[in-house]
């Protein structure tokens, strides 16, 4: 079974060595092809044209260049025969054929394509795979040569291996004797699989020497196997693929075969890389890509394997240091892959960079170590300077290193100073001279300014004290130092470079720059640091137009803006925007507002866009507000505000947003008084009384309201068009000039308990809607709209609450002794002047329904006032008497009549339809109600009256009716 399981494991692995093998001579072929098919087409150029020479008769014709087309042949033939050319008569047109090409010469003509990559049986198992089966076969009876001596003691276990040399070497003496002779053998894989057989021999002969039977020593043992791996690649150049995957998987799996607990980690550092140099240096050579990969592979994962080897000491990290430093960096840039080359080196680059990072960790930080990565980016580095194609290799590096440099705990200053001056040297410095020598790449700029940036955010913190207001001189000039990087790059990008990355160097120029100034400045002055920032940059950019370079003045600003919040006084400084504290700060809080003010200022001077210019103008507005916030009383915010608002209207008219803003906290003020009063008036909606002391005090209204109205009035805007009326927004000052009119209204019955409600609420109503009534009345002239609704108002207030909450028919009001001559009276007076008065100014399909609301206000109040002539001052105080219940019935009549004959007058149908209505209800009322209250001659009396009241009104209606149009 063991023999099965051997020998089909060699069939396998000839099988696929056979198939590579055919792949790459397939592959030489075609270039073969391809050269040729260049060669026959560079032959092709115009005909040259030339008169014939004369010759002698007995000399042969002269040959003469003619027009010639070569029918190309793909063949493997290495020569030719050339075109054969015929002189023509002279005198006569020359016309030239292509020419033939003899193919005599060839004697293997070449087969199809298809033909010749067809699976044959009798080619692979009679003449290629024997070959390679007797090479295994051999290497295998080389195994068992020694194993057989082992077991059945016929010789020493000295002279067994020095059998297996012996057997190893003859075999590589063959291949060598096959590769001289190779006409006679005709088969190169002769020579491959005895050059192949004798390697492996030598493997396990020094592998049993070494490790089974203890010949010698481990020591020895891995220089043999190192030197028979030397010897495979030497071998690959003369015999080809076999000795180099031996040499490949033999180098690597020799330290493992002989290696002990005790190795020794330079030296076998030092194999490994020679190793890896070699096989490297002989895929390049040999032109097999796949090797260099493989052996970059297998050296990177032995670097792996090594890391896991415990503490290491000063010649360990020196060793590994300078064997990840030439994995990463040297061996990449001469491996000489060409399809791969830009992954491949990134792919090395990093797995060093992190390879290398862990050795300084596990090293402790070390100098040493520190150096070796430092020495890794400075490779890096001067091959990208040769092949800039390759940069990208020395940025992963940087920003490994910058990991590592950020986990780099319990270091001193002056260490962490040094290492990040190397990081910041190299992986910033060499960028910047390629941008200095104007090859730069855009990684080499985002690496100048990323770099910069990342090194000072990683040094202040693990040095710098964010809490802390104090001085911190050195870190200050460290942060300025690496604002130089960024600066000097943007200065040679300044008339040549693209502007998002010159706005880039720019803008981590200075950040850096405003850090380095917080680090030695009080933390109070971070906002007028950042207006002097902006001030330099502005004055710098002040002929760019580029948007990037304006959106860093932007950022600046931004900036700016942020940087309020870098103080403990900030806290109160925002609680006075709201008169939160007092008193005021003083001079030092207004310095740091009015700095950020000034910013936005500026930006809004500046920018073209409307919507970064009205942003910024708002935000310049506010900072106004909170620059003078932090210096005046509490008490005149809000006026401050609004006289902002109004300043910007007449001072600055074309900055709409500004003033909106002022107008905006004017309004924010105003709204705890405006949400006082309409919580009051809601309450007053489920029927209430409004006290004076549930409303705002004048107080109140004075120092937050009028503010509002003031800076509303002010507001000097156009007007907008809304369904075709001309709406200014200065007229939304009529709002809270409303509700502060109504307070100040109010104050002057000042009603505070249910008693005076009772006494004089009808009076307060009914002045205040003639109040509105009046002052819609003096709007209409001038505009209608706001008029209309000043009277609407007026006009709704008295339906809901005298007509509707607080009637004096069922609710507790005081109307007044006297009779008809009372507040009944002025009150419906008002009510029917107002509804009379918008009637004018309504649509004319509206009119109906305005005639009809009169006829039932005039109806409500004669009924009112009929109640009050009956029971006094407060009518729901006496009970109904049947006479006064009976005159309400005639009184309905005598309204309904009078109503008819004024739509008659008129000539409008929507009074007699009132009249009529009016009618019915009270005939119904006398049938239902008053009937049945009535016996005897009452009850006569009253249908008898009623009687010739319906013939009287019919006759009247129908007298009216023949003059009258039909209506349509």
């Amino acid at each position: 079974m063991e023999w099965l399981f051997i020998f089909g494991l060699a069939g396998l692995v000839a099988r696929l060595w056979h198939r590579l093998d055919r792949a790459e001579q397939k592959l030489e072929r075609l270039d073969e092809l391809q050269d040729h098919m260049f060669d026959a087409m560079r032959t092709m150029r115009p005909a040259e044209r030339e008169a014939p020479v004369p010759v002698e008769e007995t000399a042969p014709p002269a040959p003469r260049e003619t027009v010639t087309v070569p029918k190309v042949r793909l063949s493997q033939t290495a020569h030719s025969a050339p075109p054969s050319e015929t002189p023509e008569p002279a005198g006569e047109p020359q016309v030239t054929a292509p020419a033939a090409v003899d193919h005599t010469e060839e004697p293997h003509p070449p087969k199809p394509l298809r033909e010749r990559f067809a699976f044959d049986l009798e080619d692979v198992f009679g003449r290629r795979l024997p070959i390679w089966a007797g090479g295994v076969t051999l290497a295998v009876a080389g195994v068992f040569l020694v194993r057989y001596s082992i077991e059945r003691g016929l010789i020493t276990p000295l002279l067994r291996v020095i059998m297996a040399f012996v057997f190893g070497g003859g075999l590589i003496a063959g291949a060598e004797a096959a590769y001289r002779f190779r006409e006679k053998v005709a088969d190169p894989r002769v020579a491959q699989a005895l050059a192949g057989a004798g390697l492996a021999t030598l493997y396990a002969g020094f592998y049993l020497a070494g490790t089974q039977y203890g010949l010698i020593g481990q020591t020895m043992a891995f220089l043999g196997l190192a030197a028979v791996t030397a010897g495979a690649i030497a071998l690959s150049f003369r015999f080809g693929l076999p000795s180099a995957v031996l040499g490949l998987v033999g180098g690597f799996a020799a330290p493992a075969v002989v290696g002990g607990d005790n190795a020794n980690l330079p030296l076998l550092a030092l194999y490994l890389g020679l190793v890896t140099g070699g096989l490297t240096y002989a895929g390049r050579e040999q032109k097999r890509e796949w090797m260099g990969i493989a052996a970059m592979v297998g050296g990177l994962g032995w670097g792996a394997l090594l890391l896991l080897g415990g503490e290491p000491g000063f010649a360990d990290v020196l060793a590994l240091g300078l064997y990840f430093v030439v994995l990463g960096a040297v061996l990449p840039a001469l491996s000489g892959t060409s399809r791969f080359e830009l992954p491949f080196r990134l792919a090395s680059a990093l797995v060093a960079s992190v390879q290398l990072a862990l050795l300084v960790d596990s090293g402790g930080y070390s100098p040493l170590a520190w150096g070796l990565y430092l020495l890794l980016g400075a490779t890096l580095g001067f091959f990208g300077w040769r092949r800039p194609d390759m940069r990208e290799a020395n940025a992963i590096a940087a920003t490994v290193g910058l990991l590592l440099l950020g986990q780099w705990t319990g270091a001193s200053g002056e260490g962490f100073a040094i290492v990040a001056s190397g990081i910041a040297a190299i992986f910033a410095g060499l960028p910047l001279l390629h941008i200095w020598r104007e090859d730069e790449r855009k990684i080499d700029l985002w690496q100048v300014g990323g770099l910069t940036a990342a090194l000072a955010i990683i040094a202040y913190a693990s040095f710098g004290d964010f809490v802390a207001d104090r001085i911190e001189a050195a870190l200050a000039a460290g942060t300025l130092a690496l604002a130089t990087f960024p600066a000097l790059a943007a200065w040679r990008l300044w008339h040549r470079g693209p502007a998002p990355m010159l706005a880039f160097e720019l803008l981590v120029a200075l950040m850096l720059v405003f850090a380095a100034s917080l680090m030695v400045t009080p933390a109070w002055l971070a906002p007028i640091v950042a207006a002097a920032l902006f001030a330099g940059s502005f004055a710098l950019l002040r002929e760019r137009e580029e948007k990037e370079l304006f959106g860093l003045l932007w950022g600046i600003g931004t900036a700016s803006i942020f940087s309020l919040l870098g103080h403990v006084a900030v806290e109160a400084e925002v609680m006075r925007l709201s008169a939160g504290t007092e008193p005021a700060l003083g001079l030092r809080s207004l310095l740091r507002w009015l700095a950020p003010l000034a910013v936005m200022a500026a930006l809004a001077w500046r920018e073209r866009m409307p919507e970064l210019r009205h942003f910024a103008e708002g935000a310049a507005a506010a900072l106004a507000y909170a620059a003078l916030a932090q210096v005046l009383p509490g008490w005149t915010l809000a006026w401050a505000a609004a006289l902002l608002a109004i300043a910007l209207s007449f001072g600055l008219p074309d900055r709409p947003v500004a003033r909106l803003v002022a107008v905006a906290i004017a309004a924010s003020w105003a709204l705890l008084p405006l949400l006082n009063w309409v919580g009051a008036a809601l309450m007053s909606l489920g029927g209430e009384p409004v006290f004076v002391d549930a409303i705002p005090s004048l107080a109140m209204i004075g120092r937050r309201l009028l503010p509002l109205i003031a800076a509303l009035a002010f507001l000097r805007l156009p007007p907008h068009v809304w369904r075709s009326v001309n709406f200014r927004l200065e007229w939304l000052a009529l709002i809270p000039l409303a509700v502060a009119l109504h307070v100040a209204f109010k104050q002057v019955f000042a009603i505070e308990t249910i008693t005076a409600f009772v006494s004089q609420g009808l009076a307060e109503r009914t002045l205040w809607q003639a109040l509105l009534l009046a002052a819609g009345w003096a709007a209409m002239t001038r505009v209608p709209l706001v008029g209309r609704v000043i009277m609407t108002a007026a006009l709704v207030h008295f339906l809901v609450y005298t007509g509707l909450l607080h009637n004096p028919l069922w609710d507790r009001q005081a109307v007044g002794a006297t009779p008809v001559a009372n507040l009944v009276l002025a009150a419906y007076a008002v009510a029917v002047g107002t509804a009379l008065m918008l009637r004018r100014a309504i649509p004319e399909r509206l009119k109906p329904a305005a005639d009809g609301l009169v006829v039932a206000l005039v109806s409500l109040g004669t009924l009112t006032l009929l109640r009050q002539a009956f029971a006094g001052s407060i009518p729901v105080d006496a009970p109904m008497t049947q006479t006064e219940d009976l005159l309400r019935s005639l009184l309905g009549i005598v309204l309904a009549i009078g109503f008819l004959i004024l739509g008659s007058r008129r000539g409008e149908r929507s009074w007699r339809v009132g009249s009529l209505v009016l009618m019915v209800l009270a005939v119904a009322k006398v049938f239902i109600v008053d009937a049945a209250g009535l016996e005897g001659l009452l009850r006569i009396a009253s249908f008898m009256a009623l009687g010739f009241s319906l013939i009287g009104i019919g006759w009247l209606y129908s007298r009216q009716l023949r003059g009258a149009p039909i209506p349509q």
